[in-house]
């Protein structure tokens, strides 16, 4: 009985190289001690010569599914029978998972973790929604534009400082989206409703975001998916002017939801004592 136990106890982790720094097993170790689960969440160092075959063959892992880290997100996407309308867009899937037949499905949730932090955080963020502005243009940004088109923003502008790779997430969100230079972001703040930095500016140790949000509506919400620091100085910018702000950490962790549900079977909460446990974690890093 006790070797049957064992065989059926569910298993799932995060994948990348590395996966030392994860707080992603701190977050679905909660979230399986609440719900009195018996399964584990662990860390799994897949190599980049390893990955194509690891997530080609992740039925013969014993894992009923996994998250995957960079660098490895395209070569999961790539391994999928089936994925979300997030992850086809991006070519990119952070989230794996083995259906009933046994065919491998995966998911991009960022976009979903970037929504489901907003609607927590700011309640009705949404309900005017004319023009979002996005700075960067990166992975996050691609995730986050794709949130902000399913929210059926009327308008969606992205500023990077390299034109071509804000170009190429434009060109293929339709027109509603549109690629800019960074010197012209001064000439759209004025009719924001919402204010979004996608870059590691800010970031503890990465440079300073350097942004005058003088023409910035002060009903516009401002939010900034880095979450070293909690408080970053968009984000402090904008709160003395009055503007609602929102920090990154629940992006983190809502976009570690539909994961743990499609694993365990259960959809769980992001609350006030996961949020306090991650800070604390947080906090010990030098």
């Amino acid at each position: 009985m006790t070797g049957k136990m064992k065989a059926e106890k569910i298993r799932a982790g995060v994948t990348g190289w590395p996966v030392a720094q994860s707080r992603s097993p701190l977050v679905h170790g909660y979230w399986l001690k609440k719900h009195g689960i018996d399964g584990s969440y662990e860390k799994i160092p897949v190599s980049p010569e390893e990955a194509e075959a690891f997530y080609g063959n992740l039925a013969s892992s014993g894992l009923t599914g996994c998250n995957v880290t960079i660098p490895h997100k395209e070569t999961a996407a790539a391994a999928c029978d089936v994925l979300d309308d997030a992850a086809q867009k991006m070519g990119a899937a952070n989230t794996l998972w083995l259906d009933e037949t046994g065919r491998l499905c995966g998911a991009n949730t960022d976009g979903l973790g970037f929504l489901g932090n907003l609607d927590q955080m700011a309640p009705g963020w949404d309900d005017k929604r004319d023009c979002a502005i996005v700075l960067g243009a990166g992975g996050a940004a691609r995730a986050i534009v794709w949130a902000l088109c399913s929210r059926k923003f009327t308008e969606v502008h992205i500023f990077n400082r390299t034109a071509e790779k804000a170009s190429r997430i434009a060109d293929q969100f339709g027109s509603t989206v549109h690629a800019h230079l960074w010197d012209k972001l001064g000439t759209f703040l004025g009719k924001a409703d919402l204010l979004v930095n996608t870059t590691s500016l800010g970031m503890a140790g990465k440079a300073r975001l350097e942004i005058d949000l003088g023409d910035l509506p002060k009903e516009a919400l401002v939010t900034d998916i880095v979450y070293v620091p909690l408080m970053t100085d968009l984000l402090k910018q904008a709160a003395e002017r009055g503007n609602r702000t929102v920090d990154g950490l629940g992006m983190l962790l809502h976009q570690a939801v539909p994961g743990f549900e499609k694993w365990f079977g259960v959809r769980p909460q992001v609350d006030d004592d996961l949020r306090r446990l991650v800070l604390q974690d947080l906090e010990q890093v030098p």
